[in-house]
Parts: C-alpha cells; structure tokens; sequence
C-alpha cells in the first residue's frame, strides 16, 4: 500500500476511524504477520498508563492492505493469520481482520467469524465509485445460485454512500508508528 510514512512498518497505533464495532476505539494496527506474543504484550502494557487514552482496545490485523489474496488459495499462508489472530482473540481483545472480498470462504473456513470479539472487515475494491451514477446498484450475489445464501441483496449505491458511513482519507493520517 502507498502511505506515507508506513514504509517497512509492522506496527502503529490510533483511533478507529473506519465505521465498525469498533470505531473510536485506541487500536493497535497491525501489518502482516506479527508474533502473537508481542501484541498481546503491547496491548497488555498500554492499560498500565494511568492515561486511559493510551490504553489499547482494539487489534486491527492486515492493516495496511497486508493480508494477501492469494491467501485463499494457500493454507500454509492462512495458518499463520489464524494462529496469530485467534491466540489474540483468546486473550479477550477485540480484533479486526481486513480481508478482501475473494478471502470470504478462507475466512469463514478459520472459524474466527465465531469468535464475539471479531470483527470481520471484507473490503470490496470499488474505484470511481462516485462516478457510477444515480442509477448504480451493488448485488452480494451468492458464489452460485441458490448455493449458500437464500437469495442475493441489492442495494442502490447512492443510498450506500451516506456521509454517516464515510471515512475521509485524511482521517487516516494521525497514527502513530511504532
């Protein structure tokens, strides 16, 4: 990803700013694989300030757009994420996996979308978007009919794009790298 001072970073801290459980939350981001330990330890340390703002509430893992797509297609790839992210959750902390859309069957395969303290993120690269139009309509269409899903969902894109639901790029520039 191109971002501004996050050349060779693995990790670094802020408040979520995307439109989840978790938005608002002091959050530890994380890119690419990381040991499991340090981050628990990270996130232990920081509720040790008598600062509670400086207290970690939150794991967003694959920051960054660090989680790979070809991890659909390799376990050996997926078991790391998974060993790292549910040793995390089984600490009781509140994460996040950014994955993209192709990953769904990978990540429902895990078994993290069991776990209350996860949340997943599929992120859906949609570029233009605002140029679309009025009439632009976004279909979660099943991988085949009547496969997985009783039916699909349409919804119209314009009604998507509310401003509640909006996360400026420039919301993204106050962490702080670790």
């Amino acid at each position: 990803m191109n971002r501004a001072g996050h050349n060779q970073v693995d990790f670094f801290t802020g408040t979520e700013v995307e439109h989840t459980p978790a938005f608002g939350l002091k959050t530890l981001f994380v890119v690419g694989v990381q040991d499991y330990h340090k981050i628990i330890e990270m996130v232990t340390e920081s509720k040790t300030h008598q600062d509670t703002s400086k207290h970690i509430q939150h794991v967003y893992f694959g920051a960054n757009h660090s989680f790979p797509s070809l991890a659909t297609n390799d376990g050996a790839a997926w078991a790391l994420w998974e060993s790292m992210i549910h040793n995390v959750l089984d600490a009781g902390i509140l994460s996040t996996l950014d994955v993209d859309v192709n990953c769904v069957e990978g990540l429902l395969e895990s078994g993290l979308t069991e776990n209350r303290h996860f949340i997943p993120m599929i992120s859906v690269k949609l570029p233009y978007v605002q140029q679309l139009g009025y009439n632009a309509t976004i279909k979660l269409d099943d991988k085949d009919f009547d496969a997985t899903t009783p039916g699909v969902w349409c919804h119209r894109l314009h009604n998507l794009l509310d401003t509640k639901a909006f996360t400026s790029w420039d919301a993204y520039t106050k962490d702080e790298i670790l």
